[in-house]
């Protein structure tokens, strides 16, 4: 793939719809392509994160448990982005991703990310601001959820 193609990718990635094109052109030359038959193990859980994955093409099974007790949890496809909590922190998988069909990603290590959000700080307040956004939605969604289980005590 070209870097323009990758950028088209990057772009369409919720974490990165803010980045102007030179920073998406800076994140996509520093980014590794990586190609993957059906049935390839791309992550296990439990293993060090240190980038996210995005997934160009195909589809990318996230499963947990072992042997009988895997299940699939989400299946992923194009624009997925595996790991955005990888880009930020030091951090461990919690699933496993196996390629559903043949695909292609583009691997963001930790390491670019960081020298993107030290090369344009704005990105680090707009980061801020959007994981505080996602904290508080989700805070609220367990909050509603309470009534639930206090019928159950």
């Amino acid at each position: 793939m070209s870097l323009e193609s990758d950028i088209a990718v990057l772009r369409e990635v919720p974490l990165f719809e803010d980045l102007t094109t030179d920073q998406l052109r800076l994140l996509a030359f520093g980014a590794e392509h990586r190609r993957l038959r059906e049935g390839e193990i791309l992550f296990r859980t439990g293993a060090r994160a240190d980038a996210g994955f995005v997934v160009v093409r195909g589809e990318v099974l996230l499963l947990r448990g072992e042997g009988e007790a895997e299940k699939v949890v989400a299946r992923c496809g194009a624009g997925t982005l595996l790991g955005e909590l990888a880009l930020i922190t030091e951090t461990r998988r919690p699933a496993t991703a196996v390629t559903a069909t043949d695909c292609d990603v583009i691997r963001v290590t930790r390491q670019i990310f960081r020298r993107m959000l030290e090369e344009y700080p704005e990105l680090a307040v707009s980061l801020h601001e959007r994981i505080a956004s996602d904290l508080a939605a989700l805070t609220g969604k367990i909050v509603a959820l309470q009534p639930r289980f206090d019928d159950e005590a």
